[in-house]
């Protein structure tokens, strides 16, 4: 390689390099929930998740039967295991407040291919709704669902991976496919959720 051949690829590479700073300074600023507008008033901003991490201490008494806190405001849920394990997932979340429950439950059920059938409510909001989707790559619950201890409320895979970091579900919490597996392999039957 001559020298103006090294020359250009190095002021290639840093242009590259700043358009890369510049991207990853205005992903960062994204991220916020909300900035003051010149009224005082919150102007929502685009938003993917609130990705910090937490002290399970802070929401359960004892991570011996593993423990999951999902974030409904950060769009996360943070997986504790017994065994030092402890990851941070993006979610989706409820589309409103009316059909979010926060509170205290537990896995009741695992499901490894989850078939769906949506509820009553769900078909008075849309009608035309599949009445039933078997397992496979058309199901919205994904590859693997973990019921709660509240009816028709899970934790479980999505095919469509725009849901997200998103306000896109009808109450569940929606996790990556590949995070689902994982979460689903740890967790047990009586593990405690906390959703806030």
């Amino acid at each position: 390689m001559n020298r103006r051949t090294f020359g250009r690829l190095a002021l290639a590479g840093a242009a590259t390099l700043a358009a890369g700073s510049a991207f990853a300074a205005e992903q960062q600023e994204a991220l916020h929930d909300y900035v003051p507008d010149s009224q005082d008033a919150p102007r929502l901003l685009r938003r993917i998740s609130g990705l910090h991490t937490e002290e399970w201490q802070n929401h359960f008494s004892s991570i011996a039967n593993d423990a999951i806190l999902v974030k409904i405001n950060d769009r996360v849920l943070h997986y504790w295991g017994a065994d030092g394990f402890y990851r941070i997932y993006p979610t989706s979340v409820p589309l409103t407040e009316e059909m979010t429950r926060r509170g205290r439950t537990a896995i009741t059920l695992k499901r490894p291919e989850p078939d769906w059938r949506p509820t009553p409510a769900m078909l008075e909001r849309n009608p035309d709704l599949p009445r039933y989707v078997p397992p496979g790559p058309d199901n919205p619950l994904g590859i693997r669902a973990l019921n709660l201890g509240w009816p028709s409320y899970r934790i479980h895979g999505t095919n469509d991976i725009r849901k997200i970091g998103r306000q896109s579900s009808s109450g569940c919490v929606g996790l990556f496919n590949e995070h689902i597996l994982e979460v689903y392999d740890r967790a047990q039957i009586g593990t405690p959720v906390l959703l806030i």
